[in-house]
């Protein structure tokens, strides 16, 4: 009990840490696929009870995660602010999680690097106040892994956050059999990609079966039951297993041209081993790996049992990073890099374990300039397209929309707004926060030039033309015509269309216009409409 009183404060801290680190970004109306999916499908719950929502487009996601935020709004009301202190809590129950796994197979030291690193990692900080499903996923895979190790996350002997650093006793794999089976299922109900969890501790199990004469395994096909209960009940509701004719024509059929599958493995590969700084971890990890100098195991503390647990934790990472890997390259239309925030806690980890088989003062030199360009990678944008919310940049994106949508909203006469997507829901949804009434939208798919071929001069008043994504001046994509072909073929990236040719296309003028780091919105108006 008191071991469980010292882990609820050790959680309340680590949460207290990230608000103050988040103030800023707890106010903000809610970005891209929040909008689009995650946040309505959380209201109808809300409002309705229903766990497939139709507010908006069905996808298919299990319900875990809409579920939590109508409980945290009943609780303490409808907010952006609420659900993202809400976010922030499971982000917390992440890394503590984390240091919990890494008190069981490293130093304290290790520890305390590889979660702080996590914390600061960008796409872990840009998703931490989000409302997507991928860290909530991350939460529960880690917590699995855990008990996968014989170990729960407070039920621990070791008492980590005693400064305690053997182990008194050892659960037997039967016993930790339940806390796995529900870690597991509310992974898979968070989102059923985390399901990749299962083969693994399949065979982690059976590899250690001789090992382990008591295996339950009921226990690890568990999670599979509440998978298959809401792929029936979704499929009787909607007459698909899984998202909708849309929804799997874009993120598999699309998805499965052998070409594509291949650059879409180097481009997962390169998200998960170098981008957003990861390659300084993986350079420093592959120097603990053939360094000579070492100062002890890091990975095996002084018990055979815990050198077994590192063994074991090892066998996991790989198995469930190797997964993810090749599951994300076959299927998803986008490849996002928050879809690896279920593994990226066991990657830090490893990465950081090793960098500590290195001198310690290489090692600490090492995490010392990862964690300052972690925090500068916020900040700085890459020289090449990149999604907004794989670090603050979504912060921009979301402030300069609710700047133009001010600006907007204050216009006399109710003008009609031509726009794309998300614009278009942020001005005729004001449950997003952008608005307090119902603006006159008119719709677009896109801002690619075939994509105003149906649209006519008299249609809107108005064209509120942003910067859907990161094209920066000196674009690595423009310098290198052949990844340009390929990523347009394979990935649809194309540039939007520009501005002269639209101005010039419907008699246009420019009526204002707003910037936030290298972000962009234009508002123009039909030639002669006076400038307000």
């Amino acid at each position: 009990m008191r071991s469980l009183a010292r882990w609820v404060v050790r959680l309340v801290a680590i949460f207290l840490g990230l608000v103050g680190l988040h103030l800023p970004l707890l106010g903000l109306p809610y970005y891209w696929d929040e909008a689009g999916y995650y946040i309505p499908a959380a209201l109808d719950f809300f409002h309705s009870g229903l766990l497939i929502p139709q507010s908006t487009l069905t996808t298919g996601h299990t319900p875990l995660v809409p579920v939590y935020l109508a409980t945290a709004w009943h609780l303490f009301g409808y907010s952006p602010f609420v659900t993202r202190v809400a976010m922030l809590l499971l982000a917390a129950a992440t890394v503590a999680a984390l240091y919990a796994l890494a008190r069981l197979v490293a130093n304290r030291e290790v520890a305390i690097w590889s979660t702080l690193l996590l914390v600061l990692s960008p796409v872990f900080f840009a998703q931490s106040s989000l409302a997507h499903l991928d860290l909530t996923a991350g939460l529960f895979t880690t917590l699995a892994v855990l008990a996968a190790l014989e170990i729960g996350p407070v039920a621990r002997a070791s008492r980590p956050w005693t400064g305690t650093t053997r182990m008194a006793v050892l659960r037997r794999f039967h016993g930790a059999g339940p806390t796995f089976a529900l870690t597991a299922s509310l992974a898979v109900l968070s989102k059923e990609t985390a399901v990749v969890l299962l083969p693994v501790v399949w065979a982690f199990a059976w590899f250690r079966r001789k090992e382990r004469q008591a295996v339950a395994w009921v226990w690890l096909v568990f999670p599979l039951l509440p998978l298959l209960a809401w792929a029936v009940y979704y499929h009787h509701v909607t007459g698909y297993w899984t998202g909708n004719r849309e929804y799997l024509d874009y993120n598999l059929y699309s998805a499965l041209h052998p070409i594509r599958i291949f650059l879409s493995l180097l481009r997962r590969l390169y998200q998960f081993f170098i981008g957003g700084f990861n390659w300084l971890l993986v350079t420093g990890a592959m120097l603990g790996i053939w360094g000579r100098r070492k100062r002890g195991d890091v990975f095996a503390p002084q018990e055979n049992h815990e050198q077994q647990s590192s063994r074991d934790f090892v066998f996991l990472t790989v198995g469930l990073t190797a997964l993810y890997i090749l599951m994300l390259s076959v299927v998803g239309g986008a490849t996002l890099r928050r879809y690896f925030l279920p593994v990226f806690p066991l990657f830090f980890l490893a990465a950081v374990a090793l960098i500590f088989q290195l001198p310690k003062r290489v090692a600490r030199s090492i995490v010392c300039a990862t964690t300052f360009c972690l925090v500068g990678s916020w900040f700085i944008n890459p020289p090449y397209p990149f999604p907004f919310e794989d670090n603050l940049a979504y912060a921009d994106f979301a402030r300069l929309h609710q700047q133009t949508a001010a600006y907007l909203e204050s216009l006399p006469g109710n003008p009609r707004i031509l726009t794309a997507w998300p614009a278009s829901d942020e001005l005729t949804r004001p449950f997003l926060g952008y608005v307090r009434r119902l603006l006159h939208v008119v719709a677009v798919s896109g801002f690619k030039p075939e994509e105003f071929r149906e649209v006519s001069a008299d249609s809107f008043d108005l064209l509120y033309l942003y910067s859907r994504k990161w094209e920066p001046a000196h674009n690595l994509l423009n310098r290198i015509p052949f990844l340009e072909r390929l990523q347009t073929r394979y990935f649809d990236y194309a540039p939007q269309a520009r501005d002269d040719w639209l101005a010039a296309q419907y008699g246009l003028r420019l009526l204002q216009q707003f910037e936030r780091r290298g972000q962009w919105v234009r508002v123009y108006s039909k030639q002669g409409k006076p400038q307000n």
